[in-house]
C-alpha cells in the first residue's frame, strides 16, 4: 500500500514520473483501490493526460518510437484503471477524458509502436462499455467513436480489430445505439459495409478465420437484425460467406457463436442454412420497436 501511495506521489514529479507509470502499470491489477487514488491525489489525472499530449506532435508525420510508445501506454494503462472503476466512471466520462484518446485512433500507420498505442486506447473504451450503462453509450454516440471504430476495424491488427468490434457490438446491444446506427441509411450501410469487408478478409486469410473476431462481427450483425428496417436491408447485404458451410465449419467448437449466426439466418429469411447449423431454431426473433 505504501509503496503504491508512493508512486502515485511520484507521478506528478517528471523527473521520477516515467518509472512511476511502468510501476504502477504492472501493479495496478494488486490495487483494486488504484482508480480512487489516481483520480483524487493532487495532480495526477493532469500528468497522465501531459503524457498524453505529449505524443501528439509524434502522430503526424508518425515519428512515434517504441519507448515513447510504452511510456504512454503505461500511462492509458492507468486511465483504464479510472474508466473501470464504479467510483471513477462517471467523473472520467464528465470530464471527457476519452476524446484525449481519440487522435491515436485516428491514426493510419502499421507500425507496432502505433498499433500498441491504437491497442491500448481502445482498452480504455472498451473498459467503459464493458459496464451495461446507457450514459456511457449516450456519451460515446455524442463523440466521433463509431467512425474510429470502424476506421480501426478496416486497418488494424486483428486483436486491434477485435477489440473495436467489441465497442461497437456493445453500442449496439443498448437500444439507444441500435436506434442510432438505424436511424439512417449511411449510419446502417457504413456498419455493414466494414462489418462484411471484415468476413471477407476472414475468408481469405490464410490460416483459419480468428474465432474470437468473427463471434463479434456474428452479434453485431444478429444485433443489427433485430431493428426492423435493418432487418429488411440485410436480406441482400448480408455476406454469402455467412451461409457457406465450409467458412462456417470454423464455428462447429463454438455453440454459442453457430446459434447467434443460425438465428441471424433465420431473421433475415434463410431458414434452410439456418437449420444446418442449429435445427432446433425455427423462427426469427422479435422486433425491437424503432
Amino acid at each position: 500500500m505504501e509503496s503504491i501511495e508512493a508512486y502515485v506521489h511520484q507521478l506528478i514529479n517528471p523527473q521520477t514520473r516515467e518509472n512511476a507509470l511502468l510501476e504502477l502499470s504492472k501493479k495496478r491489477e494488486n490495487f483494486p483501490e488504484l482508480a480512487p487514488y489516481l483520480w483524487f491525489s493532487f495532480g495526477t489525472m493532469a500528468a497522465l493526460l501531459q503524457e498524453i499530449i505529449a505524443i501528439y506532435p509524434l502522430l503526424s508525420p508518425p515519428a512515434l518510437t517504441a519507448h515513447a510508445s510504452n511510456r504512454v501506454c503505461n500511462a492509458l494503462a492507468l486511465l483504464q484503471c479510472v474508466a473501470s472503476h464504479q467510483d471513477t466512471r462517471s467523473m472520467f466520462l464528465q470530464a471527457h477524458i476519452p476524446l484525449f484518446l481519440y487522435p491515436f485512433l485516428s491514426t493510419a500507420s502499421k507500425t507496432r509502436p502505433f498499433e500498441y498505442l491504437r491497442l491500448t486506447s481502445l482498452g480504455v473504451i472498451g473498459a467503459l462499455v464493458k459496464v451495461d450503462d446507457t450514459d456511457v453509450i449516450n456519451f460515446l454516440l455524442s463523440t466521433e467513436i463509431i467512425p474510429l471504430c470502424l476506421r480501426t476495424m478496416e486497418i488494424g491488427s486483428e486483436l486491434s480489430k477485435t477489440v473495436a468490434t467489441f465497442i461497437v457490438q456493445k453500442i449496439l446491444l443498448d437500444d439507444v445505439g441500435l436506434n442510432y446506427i438505424c436511424q439512417t441509411a449511411e449510419r446502417f450501410f457504413a456498419v455493414g459495409a466494414v462489418l462484411g469487408n471484415m468476413v471477407v478478409s476472414q475468408a481469405q486469410a490464410q490460416e483459419q478465420p480468428s474465432q474470437r473476431l468473427l463471434k463479434h462481427i456474428i452479434r453485431c450483425y444478429l444485433r443489427l437484425s433485430d431493428n426492423p428496417r435493418a432487418r429488411e436491408a440485410l436480406r441482400s447485404c448480408l455476406p454469402e460467406l455467412l451461409r457457406n458451410p465450409q467458412f462456417t465449419a470454423c464455428l462447429r467448437n463454438d455453440d454459442t457463436t453457430r446459434r447467434w449466426l443460425a438465428q441471424l439466418l433465420m431473421n433475415v429469411g434463410f431458414p434452410d442454412a439456418a437449420s444446418a447449423l442449429a435445427n432446433d431454431i425455427v423462427t426469427p426473433t422479435p422486433l425491437t420497436a424503432q
